[in-house]
């Protein structure tokens, strides 16, 4: 039996009772049928249907460009290929940061269109009318802080944020923010590893860290940078799990000699 099946459905409770217990929870991203039933079957706890789709998928250079009806497909190919999971979706950018009815609007179309079970996004206090406005509506939201690649032209770089002591003050501030107003978990990337350790001891709700050290309450990556299909991109934070590039290569290579040496197919092979 798969450990998909002998797990019941994760969900936003899940998660605080897995940082309640002292339990890492275990994220990754996916963004379609086939690689989500596959992660999800694995046992993996979350999956982020990433607006990172915009780079792995659509071989954009940031993810500003991907769209709410782009993000909605996406996830939507998740839904149907994960059964226990619990599956969050990134909020694109544009579909909240002018006003809270375009973002409450964006939110909903996410949840009736696709089937996931909760959306992801990025900022502190900036946007909390419309996290409000989307979990009064019934909507669970986590919440991101740190390095967030939607606001990458702001930062000019995808360095380390929060080293210094204001931009440390008004993240702590901005962690607290966003627990208060009802979020379920927070996404905490490319910050040092001693304050992710103040925010996640702080919070009663789980952190999840991308590149914020071992002291979040869980981590996360992006699918194809973790089983090698991305071989670009090696920041110090990840732990390349597969080398799929490779392997992909060799397989195709050996595929092509084959139908041109007319070895495949074979009388086997054929009808």
């Amino acid at each position: 039996m798969s450990a998909a099946a002998e797990m019941k459905r994760i969900t936003t409770a899940t998660l605080l009772k897995l940082k309640a217990a002292g339990k890492k929870i275990s994220m990754l991203t996916a963004y379609d049928f086939s690689f989500a039933k596959l992660i999800d079957e694995s046992g993996i706890d979350v999956i982020l249907v990433g607006d990172s789709a915009s780079n792995v998928m659509a071989g954009h250079e940031t993810t500003l460009p991907i769209t709410l009806d782009h993000m909605i497909y996406h996830a939507s190919s998740v839904v149907r290929g994960a059964k226990r999971c619990l599956i969050v979706v990134d909020m694109p950018f544009g579909s909240y940061q002018s006003n809270g009815d375009i973002a409450l609007a964006s939110a909903i179309r996410i949840m009736k269109e696709t089937g996931a079970h909760a959306i992801k996004m990025e900022g502190g206090e900036e946007i909390l009318d419309s996290v409000k406005r989307i979990i009064s509506a019934g909507i669970p939201v986590m919440a991101h802080l740190g390095l967030t690649p939607q606001s990458i032209y702001k930062f000019g770089s995808y360095n380390v944020r929060a080293k210094e002591e204001a931009e440390a003050n008004k993240l702590k501030s901005d962690a607290q923010v966003m627990q208060d107003a009802g979020c379920f978990a927070l996404v905490l990337e490319k910050i040092p590893a001693r304050l992710a350790k103040e925010v996640s001891e702080n919070l009663q709700i789980p952190t999840i860290g991308i590149g914020a050290g071992k002291y979040c309450d869980g981590q996360v990556l992006v699918m194809h940078d973790m089983l090698g299909i991305n071989t670009e991109f090696k920041p110090r934070f990840l732990r390349q799990y597969l080398n799929i590039s490779e392997q992909v290569t060799i397989a195709v290579k050996q595929y092509i000699d084959d139908v041109k040496s007319g070895g495949f197919p074979t009388d086997a092979e054929s009808y």
